[in-house]
């Protein structure tokens, strides 16, 4: 589920719904916890609470490339046999009733050989190496029926205008719809409903089954996460919550997912979780994200969430006798809390590719956490019960406005990427452009002025500026590369910059991944999740907005990739800059393999001995970068650096993505007992607490400490442990809790030289009351720090953004550097993974 604060019903609405939830208050034998309005909390906790139970290997499978589903267009249906998976009595699903994941091939098997209307796909694997399972129903297509599918499909990104009058589209497009399920583990009974509906959609034979399959393709996604529904955790394989990872896409379930929105391009698609009571069903609360076509989007996400709620309630379960409450819908029944601004959720990121009716949908009993821990079987088992109920009705709802509606909702998609190809204006909601929405306001509006391009510069950080190329592509967003130097907006780009011209059809998503965003922090009290994520910011690249001026004549082509930028000097020793995430991961290979490396004397490069070209030249292909030609001799030798990490689960997988060898350390795993001996420098930002360790485990630290060992801190936990073991004398001041967003920095000290001046901040943490030999590396900038995001004082005006301006984020001393902004976070800011890793280095050699 998500974690919310709710807030009073829209005025026009609070009578009609004081009427729906009188009955909230009577008493049955076993009221369901609900979890209605819990506090917005920070979603990963310490890596031991939350992973499901992942191999250190997990993260390097995660990180590998996936093979390519695609290739050439086959029919449907497209059946295969499953091989089966080993039987496993340990699956959490059993106890709810449900099914484990080993019976789901099984399920599938049996289902495709019911007649010719299911197909089913592997559509890449989980961290952990599961199978995902993408299931198709759809009446049967030949190879010419599905390459003309295939066609009108191109035709309705690629040519929006020809597509809106295509007679050929209206009368015989599929209409794609995508149903996700499970993409929080402990939320299991999507995939229960999906199976039995796909088996029944198999064999019916009534008039209004074969009109929907005649009409729409149904994509089903059985499990996003059968890691965490094997385990019973929310999170995958990699400890990672994936309805967090949109953005970034550091998860292979996520990328699998991605592909699925970018080759179905859906028009209606279902993220099933829990657990609301009631059933809540969207759309959003405000803010509303600023780069969609709103107007389109509003209209039919809450069409069909009118029919879903008018479903589930129908079913007939009662406060009284089931313990469900009624449906909601946030849009109408909440102020704040709920909202669609972050791209990083499922529905809302499918928005950008086309979906113009997406919804999370939150079934209503709790089965998971101390619920699925405390409760009797039987009592599980009737609430799943019930949820595998209401999802089932969700779903059936928005078959029948699929098939009520296909042509509107078509029609309504051509027009998103209509709008994005031709560089017209976004439609603000009102009463008059979205009529039949009650309630819209002026709080509902969001739109932004789109860029005419952007530009990625050639010749400025290459790796940077290459990965996030090629991360544009993988999201389906076009980019040209300049074949001689241009002029554009009144400035001249070199030969090899990047041009992202933003009249195309997914022009929403090209602005959310490349804009800065917005400082909402006026808009509303409280945020659900995080609020700003530029990437030209927070990925190391250099990105130019262009506001004016024609692409007309220009010299640019369209490309597939970005061009390597990897090479290696032909003679002498080389310089690889430690300025990107990609070169820490080379020059730790380079250490893991012997090889002698010596850093300068700024920390900024390291210097690897020409007997090395050979694997530097393996290297500079595998991460592409740049090892250059040097006499520089370097001063102090790095060194294999083994960290043993109290981190959370993005933590942890950015210092693996970087090559560090890491083990993972706790409160829990000091006090069993640790060998230190297998840890060159230790880093902390949650989840060990030097008060709570027995007096052995305290004296190991101590004594590890002691031997020269260092301590790289994130945070009041990584502070905290700095002062109570006499490596650092800082205070750290917390910040409003609830802010997160960009923020300015002022970069002062050689741990950050050269590092960009922006930084991610979380429940924002900055430093007072410094020790003598304490150097402050970083600051937030004066004024107003926040860039894009939100951040407020507290309640009693405490901890906002002008009490953190100017003040240290983070200080240094001889043994220790903490960081007070999240440098690592959810592995996304990867134009601030090198500060971690240069602290790591530094505090490694210390002794």
């Amino acid at each position: 589920m998500r974690t919310t604060r709710t807030a009073p019903a829209r005025p026009v609405l609070i009578a009609a719904l004081a009427l729906t939830t009188a009955g909230s208050l009577l008493l049955t034998p076993h009221t369901a916890g609900a979890e209605p309005a819990p506090p917005v909390t920070r979603d990963e906790a310490p890596l031991d609470q939350r992973a499901a139970q992942a191999p250190a290997s997990a993260a390097k499978r995660a990180l590998a490339d996936e093979q390519a589903t695609g290739g050439a267009i086959r029919g449907y249906p497209r059946e295969q046999i499953l091989s089966p998976d080993p039987e496993n009595p340990a699956d959490k699903s059993i106890k709810l009733g449900l099914t484990p994941y080993h019976a789901i091939a099984p399920k599938l098997n049996a289902v495709q050989a019911l007649g010719d209307r299911v197909s089913v796909e592997v559509a890449g694997r989980s961290a952990g190496g599961h199978r995902l399972y993408l299931v198709t129903v759809t009446a049967p297509e030949t190879v010419r029926q599905a390459r003309t599918q295939e066609r009108m499909r191109e035709l309705i990104e690629n040519s929006p205008a020809q597509a809106a009058k295509s007679p050929e589209i209206k009368a015989g497009y599929k209409a794609p719809v995508f149903f996700n399920n499970n993409i929080h583990g402990n939320e299991w009974e999507g995939t229960d409903a999906s199976l039995k509906l796909i088996e029944q959609l198999a064999t019916a034979t009534d008039a209004r089954t074969r009109d929907l399959l005649a009409h729409s393709r149904l994509y089903f996604n059985i499990t996003a996460n059968p890691d965490g529904r094997i385990a019973g955790t929310r999170a995958n394989a990699n400890g990672f919550d994936m309805n967090r990872d949109f953005v970034t896409a550091s998860q292979p379930e996520v990328r699998a997912m991605r592909q699925i929105e970018i080759d179905k391009q859906p028009a209606v698609m279902l993220d099933l979780h829990g657990y609301v009571n009631g059933t809540l069903i969207e759309p959003t609360t405000p803010p509303h994200g600023e780069n969609y076509e709103y107007d389109l989007f509003l209209k039919n996400t809450y069409a069909n969430a009118l029919g879903m709620e008018a479903a589930v309630n129908g079913l007939g379960y009662t406060p009284a006798k089931d313990g469900v409450q009624p449906a909601q819908i946030p849009f109408r029944d909440q102020e704040e809390g709920w909202d669609d601004w972050p791209p990083i959720f499922t529905p809302q990121y499918a928005a950008f590719h086309g979906t113009v009716a997406a919804h999370t949908v939150e079934i209503p009993l709790q089965v998971n956490n101390a619920a699925y821990d405390n409760l009797p079987v039987e009592e599980l088992r009737r609430r799943s019960a019930v949820n595998v109920d209401v999802a089932g009705a969700a779903i059936r709802a928005t078959l029948d406005f699929v098939r009520a509606h296909r042509t509107a909702l078509v029609n309504d998609q051509i027009e998103v990427f209509r709008r994005g190809a031709t560089g017209a204006a976004q439609t603000p909601v009102s009463s008059e452009t979205v009529p039949g929405v009650p309630g819209i306001g002026p709080e509902d509006v969001y739109t932004t002025t789109f860029p005419r391009a952007y530009v990625l510069p050639g010749g400025t950080k290459a790796t940077a500026t290459a990965r996030l190329v090629d991360h544009l592509l993988a999201n389906d967003v076009r980019v040209t590369r300049a074949s001689h130097a241009l002029r554009l907006g009144g400035k001249t780009y070199a030969k090899g910059s990047y041009v992202v011209d933003m009249h195309q059809p997914k022009r929403g998503l090209a602005n959310v991944l490349l804009a800065d965003g917005r400082d909402i922090s006026d808009k509303v009290s409280v945020m659900y999740d995080i609020s700003g994520w530029s990437l030209g910011r927070l990925w190391g690249a250099t990105v130019v907005p262009v506001t004016t001026g024609t692409l007309k004549g220009l010299p640019l082509r369209s490309i597939s990739e970005a061009t390597a930028v990897g090479h290696v000097a032909p003679r002498g020793a080389l310089r690889l800059r430690l300025d990107d995430p990609q070169a820490i991961s080379a020059v730790n290979s380079l250490l893991q393999q012997g090889v002698p490396v010596r850093r300068t004397a700024d920390g900024g490069s390291a210097i690897v001995p020409a007997s090395a070209r050979q694997k530097a030249a393996e290297l500079a292909r595998t991460y592409d970068v740049a090892f250059d030609a040097t006499t520089l001799t370097g001063t102090q030798a790095l060194h294999r650096t083994r960290v043993a990490a109290a981190v959370t689960s993005g933590e942890l997988f950015a210092l693996r993505e970087m090559n560090f060898e890491v083990t993972p350390v706790s409160t829990a795993v000091a006090n069993a007992g640790f060998d230190w001996s297998s840890a060159d420098v230790l880093f902390v930002s949650t989840g060990l607490e030097y008060g709570d360790l027995t007096t052995s485990a305290r004296t190991a630290l101590d004594a590890f400490l002691d031997a020269g060992h260092g301590l790289v801190g994130r945070g009041v936990t990584g502070a905290e442990l700095a002062t109570a073991t006499g490596l650092l004398a800082a205070k750290p001041v917390e910040g409003n809790g609830d802010a997160n967003g960009v923020v300015r920095v002022v970069n002062s000290g050689p741990l950050t030289a050269g590092a960009p001046g922006h930084g991610f901040v979380y429940a924002p943490v900055w430093f007072t009351d410094l020790g003598p030999q304490v150097r402050v590396e970083q600051s937030y900038a004066t004024g107003n720090p926040l860039v894009s995001g939100h951040w407020r004082p507290s309640a009693d005006g405490s901890g906002g953004p002008l009490a953190a301006a100017g003040q240290p984020s983070v200080v240094s001393g001889p043994q220790s550097v903490l960081f007070g902004t999240e440098p690592l976070f959810r592995d996304h800011p990867k134009g601030e993974f090198p500060q971690v890793a240069g602290a790591l280095f530094r505090m490694a050699d210390v002794g």
